[in-house]
């Protein structure tokens, strides 16, 4: 049989003098590895050559249905182990998916597991992983630990875990661990757990949408409610009011931070985790998928020496990431950006974050008191909630400083009148305001599955959208890929509207909202509903998912 470096060689993406190498002694998957990195050959090219240097077949998931009792036949520790997937099984033989067919100890161990003779196909290594995530799921093992909770007194659940050092062992542990870490792998936003009158129910939020996961018996409400509040450094002797806290958690070789939240209700309290990935810190100003006539309008804000931007849009919106890409776009070390927040989401390198804590009497308003006698070039603050806030925010932006913050509003027009009613002089509203965007957040269709749908005008025009003649509009199906949802990753609408002399004359006049929308579309503003019809045209997403997040 050849080896993959000859099958390289063949195919034209290794020379002969580097067969030379390996034949003398070099290190062959190093090699590989190098060609990889150097670009020379993608993923997906080299897992197709591993399957022809083994002589097997090579899969894409997307295309290929997993029997999902092949999948029960092989523990999902041994997978996870070795990288592989059970496809299918027939008497005496299980087909295995993996991205290294030269793992003979994973084909033993399957061997050994299922006493039947392994058949082999090959996956690109990403593919594989992605379903792995999908296939091997904590739920079967979250409903073996409800079983043996319930089975469990609630006074030996919490003196188990009133102590920092609890077994990871521990059955309530575990429970919370996997819960944790199926929502991570699920790229899940938010975790609610929320008690019921039977049960502690425990919803995903995906993609914006919450799904029903695993319950658990109402006997581990205690134990579990009391675990996280422990690991989120909460008073766990205080039921009766609302609670903050933050917790760390390593996964897959990462770490995840949580933003934790109680509610008392009156089944019990419920916890609310947000989930902030550090990796989704390094977003570009690209991934936001702006239009490009919003991108030019919302550039020539943001590079500005001074002024405010402000983005408006409610809770989820994504109004973070807007900034925090913002903030990478206009950070350089020749400029002193400090940020006040509550809480700080993400961390950044080379910027100054500052967290509010008002137990301490550090609120926003007297942080920005102290941050501008800190030599500030650019401010974030984390939200306009107060007059105060916004008095300070405008007077910095009055006096030569650029600043960022977030502000709760259905549109963008509705801002400048916001902050009018906070008790902000409206000449000071008009003169300071540079930009204002408002954004939602839709589903992204999936690449793989959505296809192609002729509309024609009058059912376009029933939905309150103008076309000529037939328009094709791509629509979700569902596969594999989207867990049959038709929809894979989000994407944000915008409402970029710069503040001209015509939107600054309606501010000084308190003209409404309604008046300061109509001369901003005049003067070229693109609505939320029109950015999500071109988003739709473009095929990134469907007019459902326009209608579902934008009146």
């Amino acid at each position: 049989m050849a080896s993959l470096a000859e099958t390289l060689v063949l195919h034209g993406y290794m020379t002969f003098e580097a067969l030379s190498g390996v034949r003398s002694g070099g290190d062959e998957e190093a090699l590989v590895r190098s060609l990889v990195d150097e670009g020379r050959i993608d993923a997906g090219s080299l897992a197709r050559m591993r399957a022809a240097q083994a002589k097997v077949d090579f899969i894409e998931f997307a295309e290929r249905q997993v029997d999902r009792s092949a999948v029960e036949l092989v523990p999902s520790t041994l997978c996870r182990r070795h990288g592989i997937l059970p496809l299918s099984q027939s008497p005496g033989r299980i087909l295995i998916a993996t991205a290294d067919p030269g793992n003979v100890v994973a084909i033993d161990d399957v061997r050994a597991a299922t006493r039947r003779e392994v058949d082999l196909v090959v996956a690109e290594r990403s593919d594989l992983q992605a379903a792995l995530d999908r296939y091997l799921r904590a739920d079967g093992e979250l409903s073996d630990l409800t079983s043996t909770l319930a089975e469990e007194s609630i006074e030996l659940a919490e003196r188990t875990l009133e102590t920092d050092d609890a077994d990871d062992d521990a059955p309530i542990v575990r429970f919370v661990n996997l819960l944790i870490g199926q929502a991570v792998q699920d790229h899940a936003s938010d975790v609610h757990i929320e008690p019921t009158a039977d049960a502690v129910r425990v919803r995903y939020r995906i993609d914006g949408v919450l799904h029903e996961m695993q319950d658990a018996p109402k006997s581990v409400q205690s134990g579990v409610i009391s675990r996280l509040k422990i690991m989120s450094d909460i008073d766990i002797a205080e039921r009766r009011r609302p609670q903050d806290g933050r917790m760390s958690v390593a996964h897959a070789g990462r770490q995840i931070d949580l933003r934790v939240a109680t509610l008392p209700t009156v089944w019990g309290e419920k916890i609310v985790l947000r989930i902030l990935d550090n990796t989704a810190s390094s977003h570009s100003l690209a991934d936001l998928a702006m239009l490009e006539q919003n991108a030019s309008n919302y550039k020539a804000a943001y590079t500005k020496p001074y002024g405010m931007v402000l983005v408006t849009g409610p809770t989820g919106s994504g109004k973070s990431t807007t900034l925090y890409s913002t903030l990478q776009a206009v950070s350089r070390p020749e400029v002193n950006v400090i940020t006040v927040e509550d809480p700080v989401e993400f961390r950044m390198r080379g910027i100054n974050q500052m967290q509010v804590n008002a137990k301490a009497g550090l609120t926003f308003a007297s942080a920005l008191r102290s941050i501008l006698r800190a030599d500030p070039d650019v401010l974030l603050i984390g939200e306009i909630r107060d007059r105060e806030t916004a008095q300070i925010a405008i007077e910095a932006a009055l006096t030569g400083h650029l600043v960022f913050s977030t502000l709760h509003t259905n549109d963008a027009p509705s801002a400048i009148t916001r902050l009018i009613e906070m008790g902000v002089e409206p000449f000071m509203v008009g003169t300071s305001l540079d930009c204002v965007v408002a954004q939602r957040l839709a589903r992204r269709l999936c690449s793989r599955c959505a296809r192609a749908v002729a509309t024609s005008a009058a059912e376009l025009e029933k939905l309150g959208f103008q076309s000529e003649g037939i328009v094709e509009l791509m629509h979700p199906v569902g596969c594999q890929s989207c867990s049959n949802t038709g929809y894979r990753g989000r994407v944000a609408l915008h409402e970029v509207m710069t503040v001209d002399e015509e939107i600054e004359r309606l501010a000084v006049g308190r003209s409404s909202s309604a008046e300061i929308a109509r001369a901003a579309r005049a003067a070229g503003m693109t609505s939320l509903r029109d950015d999500g019809w071109q988003k739709a045209l473009l095929g990134i997403t469907s007019i459902e998912e326009v209608l579902r997040v934008v009146a």
